[in-house]
C-alpha cells in the first residue's frame, strides 16, 4: 500500500458535516493520528503525520465547537458553487453531509431533496472538477426500509420514506458518474451509529443521547410505539476504522459496503442497559410510532467482513462511553 505522501507533498482530505456527529469524530480521529503516529495500523504503510484535513459544514446542524483543532474548517453550504475551490489539491473525500432525520424529511420532502440530491451531486460535481481520486459517501441503511430479510445484504434496497428516497437517487448519481467520468467512490450504508457527539439537540434526538439525558435528568424517557422495535447499532470509532479502511484498501473502491455490527437489540433492552448504567429507574413514557419508523434493521455485514473489519465495541461499553460524554457535558453547561 502506498505511503500517505504522495509525490513529496501532504495528503488532503476533505470532510464534508465535519461539525456533525460521525463527521467531527472522523476528523478527530485523524487529527489524532496525525499527532501521535504510533497508534496507527502497524499493519499498514499509510502514514498521516503529513496530512492536511479540510472540513465544510453550514451548522444548520452541526456545531462548530465539535470541530477539531487544526481543520480547516469552512462554513458553507454543500449546495453553493463557493465549495468548488475548497476541493482543489484535494485527494479524498468523505461527504458526510445531509438532511438525515427521516420525520423532517417526511415533513420537508422538497428540503431533503435540495440537500441529499442537488447538495451530494454538487459535491460530486466539486470532487470532479478538482480530480479527487476518491469519494467515500453515506448512503444509509434505511434503504432496506421495505426489505423483509433479516440480516439486509447490500442488494436488497426498497426505500420507502423520502429520505430514503433522496438518498438512493445519490446512488444512481454515483453510478452515472463512474460511468461517463470514470471516477471512483465507496458508498457506506451505515446503520444506527451511536457514540460521543451524538446529536442530541434534534427535536427527536437519537433514543440513546434521549434516554441518558432524560434519565440523567430524572424525567421519564420517551419511547415511540412499544419499545419493541430491533435496531443495528454500531459504535462510531467502529465506523470510523472502516472510514480509514477505504483510504488504504483499493478493494473498497466502486463498492457499497452495510456498516453495522450485525446484531440488533430494541429500544426496551437499550433502556434496561442504560438506565442500569446512570443508575436510575424512571420508567418510560410510551408515545406513538414516528412516521417512516420501521420494525427493524440488521445488517448483513459479510461484504464489509472479507476485508478483515467488523465492530468491535461491545454495545454496554460503547453506551458507557456515551454516558460519560453526556455527564461531561451537562458539567460543561451544553445541555441544561
Amino acid at each position: 500500500m502506498p505511503d500517505i505522501v504522495l509525490d513529496g507533498r501532504k495528503m488532503k482530505v476533505l470532510i464534508t458535516g465535519v461539525a456533525g456527529f460521525i463527521g467531527s469524530n472522523l476528523a478527530e480521529r485523524l487529527s489524532a493520528e496525525k499527532r501521535h503516529p504510533d497508534i496507527q495500523n502497524k499493519e499498514s504503510d499509510i502514514k498521516f503525520t503529513d496530512l492536511d484535513i479540510i472540513g465544510i459544514d453550514n451548522l444548520d446542524y452541526g456545531v462548530k465547537e465539535q470541530v477539531p483543532e487544526g481543520v480547516q474548517f469552512h462554513q458553507v453550504d454543500i449546495r453553493s458553487e463557493e465549495i468548488y475551490p475548497l476541493f482543489e489539491g484535494v485527494d479524498f473525500v468523505f461527504h458526510l453531509a445531509a438532511k438525515n432525520c427521516i420525520s423532517d424529511c417526511q415533513e420537508e420532502p422538497v428540503e431533503a431533496a435540495d440537500v441529499n440530491i442537488t447538495g451530494t451531486v454538487n459535491v460530486f460535481e466539486a470532487a470532479r472538477r478538482a480530480r479527487v481520486r476518491k469519494v467515500i459517501y453515506a448512503e444509509t441503511s434505511a434503504l432496506y426500509e421495505g426489505s423483509s430479510i433479516f440480516p439486509t445484504p447490500e442488494k436488497e434496497v426498497n426505500p420507502d420514506t423520502f429520505y430514503a428516497v433522496s438518498k438512493l437517487a445519490t446512488n444512481y448519481f454515483a453510478n452515472a458518474y463512474k460511468t461517463y467520468f470514470n471516477f471512483q467512490f465507496t458508498a457506506l450504508r451505515h446503520f444506527n451509529v451511536y457514540g460521543p457527539r451524538q446529536d442530541y439537540r434534534r427535536t427527536i434526538p437519537p433514543v440513546m443521547s434521549a434516554f441518558i439525558i432524560k434519565l440523567l435528568k430524572g424525567e421519564p424517557p420517551i419511547i415511540y410505539g412499544t419499545g419493541e422495535k430491533r435496531r443495528d447499532f454500531v459504535y462510531v470509532d467502529d465506523v470510523n476504522d472502516f472510514h480509514l479502511l477505504c483510504l488504504e484498501d483499493k478493494r473498497t473502491d466502486d463498492k457499497v459496503f452495510n456498516i453495522g455490527s450485525g446484531k440488533n437489540y430494541s429500544i426496551l433492552e437499550i433502556y434496561e442497559i442504560i438506565s442500569n448504567l446512570v443508575g436510575v429507574k424512571i420508567a418510560p413514557v410510551f408515545k406513538p410510532d414516528l412516521p417512516g419508523d420501521v420494525f427493524q434493521n440488521l445488517a448483513d455485514i459479510t461484504e464489509a467482513k472479507k476485508l478483515a473489519w467488523k465492530s468491535k465495541t461491545d454495545i454496554t461499553e460503547g453506551l458507557a462511553k456515551m454516558v460519560e460524554y453526556i455527564k461531561h457535558e451537562f458539567k460543561e453547561g451544553n445541555i441544561t
